[in-house]
């Protein structure tokens, strides 16, 4: 419609300057776009304003102008001029409801466009160190990157979802010491106490939570099994119930052979093994949320020598000492010029002793991406802040000036009926995603990791969004889903089986037939839930230009609680005491089915599912 408007504007503009009305004057946009107040129509326009200085008219004369030579349109019921100018469209019934067929047809490609024009896009979110579990906070992280994800594709962009694994550096050898030496605290309990490998990890466990630190950091209580393993380390560990675990999954493959091996043989064999098994453990968290990745980058892929001693990282920097835009200092360390591409200060990226630094990693990492794809999207942390300018400065010393883009996430404030939740990685007892995951389940918690901007703290009531009503915004979408695949089931006189057999598509077409009329629909209700749906394709289309698609959790939200008016205001399928025409229910039911259709299809982009049956307490609930 708003194409076909902006058509017709143009017509007439064309038409009024023929007849001498209007003076010569270019359009090259007629301003359509919806009104704040839907009683001002369904469209308006802004060309009359947009065009004064052109014309070296007053606006009102040119909305004029425009009005009384707009061609007829079948589509078109009025138009009225307003304000200092704008041009409004009110649409007649058919063209109003005209949305219902066009979900229909287009189906899960309903709001799809191609704003992006193919542009080749990589996302990289989440990538957590492979040392431990992932945190509530890498689990918002997992919703919006891959619900973004989601959004740039079906607008059009080429995209690439990726995982940067942060395996290479000094965290990679603190991890498999730890592992190693919990081990070695396994076998020694297991023949201290005579237990089996699961007493032995129970025993540890035990004594790591009773590792009780008070406000001054001191250790009030010894407890022998933590303070020999700390010492072991020297304090640098990772202290928590994981590590005992993965040392468990050691024996149970390997049995206490490690025990007597050197430890410069151990070492690296608890490092890759250990980091192999918890890399995994990511990608089932990540599975466990529909959130998955094209691509999984090493870090220590950069470092890898080929036959003539070039490594990735080192290429990289050949190319910008030849591009002069390193400098050595007299103790020998090399620089990045970043302050000439709009950093607050040089960056050092090879030490003195000749390593590199992490920022070094980082720059072959950006050149890698930057070559590949049109435009790179990091999403970080909020406290990565300081991290944005030195990236974006190196980028664009590679020649990527504005190619690279950081979202900042905010944080998680887990509660539990409204208290909070206590929460600490240094001590190991915090509450991981795979927890969270468990007792939310993947619908609640991807649903409200996604339902606030990412530059905007959520809290994170577990009790909240596990209850099963109306206070609960993903139980009130999913519900008004279940309740229309209910209706068309009815409809249709199929049962729940036979309709999961049959496909909801097919239950629908059985239950509407074919052309429903759908002048037919002039209640209030249904002209808003048309409004609403109208504006999907946009929203869409918003989402990936501002990189929002918490939009999406709102939108379902409105378009939920406008079917729910439109189901208690309007009569769909005929009763005993209230016979409908056979004609209408059909013209209702096609509004159901539209409306299934994109709460489907917006669910389907947050990566929530759309249920055509309602559960609670574990009992199927008819919606």
């Amino acid at each position: 419609m708003p194409e076909t408007i902006e058509e017709l504007v143009k017509q007439a503009i064309a038409a009024a300057q023929e007849a001498g009305v209007l003076p010569e004057f270019v359009v090259e946009d007629a301003g359509v776009e919806r009104p704040a107040d839907t009683s001002h129509g369904e469209w308006t326009s802004t060309v009359a304003l947009r065009s004064a200085r052109l014309a070296r008219m007053a606006p009102p004369k040119i909305a004029a102008a425009i009005v009384e030579y707009l061609p007829a349109s079948d589509e078109i019921e009025k138009v009225e001029i307003a304000g200092p100018g704008f041009i409004n469209f009110y649409l007649n019934t058919a063209a109003h409801n005209e949305i219902f067929a066009e979900a229909r047809a287009e189906g899960p490609d309903f709001g799809r466009s191609d704003i992006g024009h193919g542009e080749k896009v990589q996302v990289e979110f989440i990538s957590a160190n492979p040392t431990g579990p992932l945190h509530v906070g890498h689990g918002r992280w997992a919703a919006i990157g891959d619900s973004l994800c989601n959004v740039l594709d079906f607008a059009g962009y080429d995209v690439q979802r990726e995982y940067y694994i942060n395996d290479h550096g000094s965290q990679m050898d603190v991890f498999g010491e730890s592992v190693a030496q919990r081990y070695l605290q396994l076998v020694e309990v297991m023949e201290k106490f005579v237990l089996d490998a699961q007493g032995a990890v129970d025993y540890l466990i035990q004594d790591r939570e009773n590792y009780i630190e008070d406000e001054d950091d001191s250790h009030p209580e010894t407890h022998p099994y933590m303070d020999a393993f700390n010492e072991a380390l020297g304090g640098n560990s990772y202290g928590g119930d994981y590590i005992i675990k993965i040392a468990k999954h050691f024996y149970e493959v390997d049995g206490d052979k490690w025990v007597d091996v050197d430890e410069s043989v151990r070492a690296p064999e608890f490092r890759e093994r250990a980091y192999q098994r918890q890399l995994a453990a990511i990608k089932e968290t990540c599975d466990s949320v529909r959130c998955h990745f094209d691509n999984w980058k090493s870090e220590r892929a950069f470092y890898v020598e080929d036959e003539n001693g070039e490594s990735p990282i080192s290429r990289t920097f050949k190319m910008m000492e030849d591009k002069g835009l390193l400098y050595r200092t007299d103790d020998g360390a090399l620089w990045l010029r970043t302050t000439d591409f709009g950093d607050d200060k040089d960056r050092v990226v090879v030490k003195s002793n000749g390593e590199y630094t992490y920022f070094a990693s980082d720059v072959a990492y950006t050149w890698d991406k930057l070559t590949e794809y049109d435009y790179e999207i990091n999403i970080l942390g909020a406290d990565h802040h300081g991290y944005i300018k030195r990236v974006q400065a190196a980028a664009a010393a590679l020649g990527f000036p504005g190619k690279y883009e950081v979202l900042l996430g905010q944080f998680v404030n887990l509660l539990r009926n409204g208290e909070p939740v206590r929460m600490s990685k240094r001590r190991g007892t915090m509450v991981s995603f795979d927890e969270l995951i468990e007792e939310a389940g993947p619908d609640a918690t991807r649903y409200t990791l996604i339902s606030r901007s990412s530059n905007q703290t959520i809290d994170f009531d577990i009790e909240a969004v596990r209850r099963q009503d109306s206070s609960n915004p993903v139980y009130y979408v999913q519900y008004a889903h279940a309740r229309i695949c209910s209706i068309l089931r009815r409809a249709a006189g199929v049962t729940y089986e036979e309709a999961e057999k049959m496909g909801m598509e097919a239950v629908a077409q059985k239950a509407i037939g074919e052309d429903p009329n759908l002048s037919l629909l002039t209640n209030p209700a249904e002209a808003e839930l048309a409004r609403t749906m109208s504006k999907f394709t946009d929203l869409i289309a918003g989402c990936a230009r501002d990189r929002a698609p918490f939009r999406i959790t709102h939108y379902v939200q409105e378009l939920a609680s406008n079917f729910h008016r439109f189901y208690n205001e309007c009569q769909i399928l005929p009763s005993e005491n209230n016979p409908v025409d056979p004609e209408l229910t059909r013209a209702r039911l096609a509004v159901c089915d539209a409306v299934r259709i994109n709460l489907e299809v917006a669910l389907k982009l947050i990566g929530v599912s759309a249920p055509h049956k309602m559960y609670r307490n574990e009992e199927p609930q008819e919606a």
